[in-house]
C-alpha cells in the first residue's frame, strides 16, 4: 500500500512538471549546426554589431531578453556615435560578461542571472573567443553571424537578421528591417541613377575609423553611399567591395594628385585630439593645403562611417546628405538631419542625430572649416 502511495506521488509530480523545452538546429554562419530552444528568453550578444542587429530587432523592448553585454557598452566616451548606444543608454548598467569584440570571459556568462538561452556571435572568424570552444565551456548553444555590409555582403546582412528574428521570435520585424533598408536604398539610388558620369563630381572620404581612430589618408574604397547617389569615388576598388572589412591607406601623394572636386571628413577623426587626425592635418599639411577643396572650403563632415564596425544607420543617413550636397535638384525635399532621425527612429527607436552631432562639434552636414 505503501509503496502504490509513492507511486501516485511519483506519477502525480512527472505530470504537474513542465514539458521539457523544444529545441530546434539552425546552421550558422560557420556551417555548424547549433542546436537552440524553440523559445528563447534570453541572450547576450558578443562581437562587434551583434547588439545593434539586436537592437534593429527590437529586442531591448523584450523584457530580459538582453541579460548582459561587453564591455565596449559599459565604457562612457564624449565621442561615442552608436546610435543604438545613444538610445538606450541603460545598457551601460548591464552586467559585463567579457571584453568587446568578441573576447568573452566563459566564467563571467556562467555568474549571469538568468543564463543566456543562445550567444550570439558577430566576426567569430576573424576575432575574439572560438564559438565551439565557448559552446563546451559554459553549455549555452553559440551561433555565429555575418555582420554583412550594404555592398557586396547585403545578402549577409540579411540572412543574419532573418536567422536572429527566427531564435528571437522577431520574424516579422526581421522582414521589416530588410524592406526598410531595401526601399531606402532603392529610393537613394533612384533619385541619381540617370545622371551621366560627365556630371559625377569626382568625392574623397578621409579619417574613417578603423579599430580606433585614424588621419585622412584612411578611408573606405567601397563606401556605400557614394555608391547609393553616384557620386565618383576616386578610391573607389570593386575588388575591396565584395569584402567584409573594406578599409584602404590612400598614399598622401595620390590624395594630392587626384585633387577631389569635394573632400568629405568622416569626424570620428576627432578622437585623435586637437593636434592629430584628419582635421588638423587638412588645417596645417603643406600637402593638402594644395587641394583646390581646401582652398575654395568644400570639405564636409559626415557621422562616422564604422565605430564598433559599421553604422547602417549612419550611412544611410550621410547618403541622403551628400546626396543633398552634390545634387541639390534631386533631394529638394529633404532636410538631411530630419531624415537622419526618420532613419534612426526606425532602426533604433528614438531621434538621436542632435545628440551624435554635439558630440561631434556640431560639424556634421556642413562646411568644415579648415581655413
Amino acid at each position: 500500500m505503501r509503496v502504490f502511495a509513492l507511486l501516485v506521488v511519483l506519477l502525480s509530480c512527472l505530470l504537474a512538471a513542465p514539458a521539457p523545452a523544444q529545441a530546434r538546429t539552425v546552421t550558422d554562419a560557420l556551417g555548424r549546426e547549433v542546436t537552440v530552444p524553440d523559445t528563447v528568453r534570453h541572450i547576450i550578444c558578443s562581437g562587434s554589431g551583434c547588439l545593434r542587429l539586436a537592437t534593429y530587432l527590437q529586442a531591448l523592448d523584450m523584457p530580459g531578453m538582453i541579460v548582459g553585454v561587453d564591455d565596449m557598452e559599459t565604457r562612457r566616451s564624449r565621442f561615442d556615435s552608436r546610435p543604438y548606444a545613444l538610445a538606450h543608454p541603460e545598457l551601460k548598467n548591464y552586467p559585463t560578461f567579457g571584453e568587446f569584440r568578441g573576447h568573452d570571459n566563459p566564467e563571467l556568462i556562467l555568474t549571469l542571472e538568468p543564463q543566456p538561452d543562445v550567444i550570439l556571435k558577430t566576426y567569430s572568424s576573424t576575432m575574439g573567443y572560438d564559438p565551439e570552444e565557448l559552446q563546451e565551456k559554459t553549455g549555452i548553444p553559440v551561433v555565429a553571424m555575418s555582420y554583412g555590409n550594404l555592398g557586396g555582403l547585403r545578402p549577409h546582412l540579411y540572412a543574419t537578421l532573418r536567422m536572429m528574428g527566427d531564435i528571437l521570435g522577431r520574424r516579422e520585424r526581421a522582414e521589416a528591417v530588410v524592406a526598410f533598408l531595401d526601399a531606402t536604398i532603392a529610393d537613394l539610388t533612384s533619385r541619381t541613377e540617370d545622371i551621366p558620369a560627365a556630371r559625377q563630381p569626382s568625392v574623397f572620404l578621409g579619417g574613417v575609423a578603423f579599430k580606433g581612430p585614424h588621419g585622412f589618408q584612411s578611408t573606405e574604397p567601397a563606401y556605400p553611399p557614394f555608391t547609393f547617389v553616384n557620386a565618383r569615388n576616386l578610391a573607389h576598388d570593386p575588388i575591396m567591395s565584395k569584402k567584409e572589412l573594406a578599409h584602404s591607406d590612400i598614399a598622401k601623394e595620390k590624395i594630392v594628385a587626384w585633387d577631389p572636386d569635394v573632400l568629405f571628413l568622416d569626424l570620428s577623426t576627432l578622437q585623435m585630439g586637437e593636434e592629430a587626425g584628419g582635421l588638423f592635418e587638412l588645417r596645417t599639411d603643406p600637402a593638402y593645403r594644395t587641394l583646390t577643396a581646401v582652398k575654395q572650403g568644400k570639405v564636409y563632415g559626415l557621422l562616422p562611417y564604422n565605430w564598433y564596425t559599421k553604422n547602417y544607420g549612419s550611412i544611410l543617413a550621410n547618403a541622403y546628405y551628400i546626396g543633398k550636397l552634390l545634387y541639390p535638384e534631386r533631394f529638394s525635399d529633404v532636410d538631411p538631419a530630419a531624415q537622419a532621425d526618420e532613419i534612426y527612429s526606425f532602426l533604433v527607436g528614438k531621434p538621436v542625430f542632435d545628440q551624435m552631432n554635439e558630440r561631434f562639434q556640431g560639424l556634421a552636414y556642413k562646411p568644415v572649416p579648415v581655413n
